[in-house]
């Protein structure tokens, strides 16, 4: 009978999944191989070193300490968040386009005669 050798790694996941089981826990991880879980947080990474940490847009001058680099990322995500215009919500900010969005779901229908 062959034996399979198992990976520390795969010993770990293995033992991870069986606990979530008992548990009665869903695993917010994917198949395998399976590159769409770590698409989105990929481009949220790239977009924040591309936008905050390799210009000088939310900070003046080098990161000289780890509050340099805080300070900086809080300016991003909320202009990430707040103000920046966006090309798939026609140009508005992604809180213009929640704004409407809500109001439009909670818009009292016409009256019907």
């Amino acid at each position: 009978m062959l034996q399979r050798l198992v990976e520390p790694t795969q010993y770990t996941a293995i033992r991870l999944t069986e606990h979530l089981a008992l548990e009665g826990i869903a695993p917010s991880i994917g198949t395998v191989g399976d590159a769409l879980d770590n698409a989105l947080m990929e481009t949220i990474n790239g977009l924040y070193k591309t936008e905050c940490i390799r210009t000088t847009v939310f900070h003046a001058g080098p990161y000289r300490t780890l509050a340099d680099v805080e300070f900086a990322t809080a300016g991003w995500a909320d202009w990430y968040n707040n103000r920046r215009l966006h090309g798939s919500l026609g140009m508005l900010t992604p809180i213009e386009f929640e704004t409407l969005h809500n109001e439009a779901l909670t818009r009292e229908p016409a009256p019907t005669k």
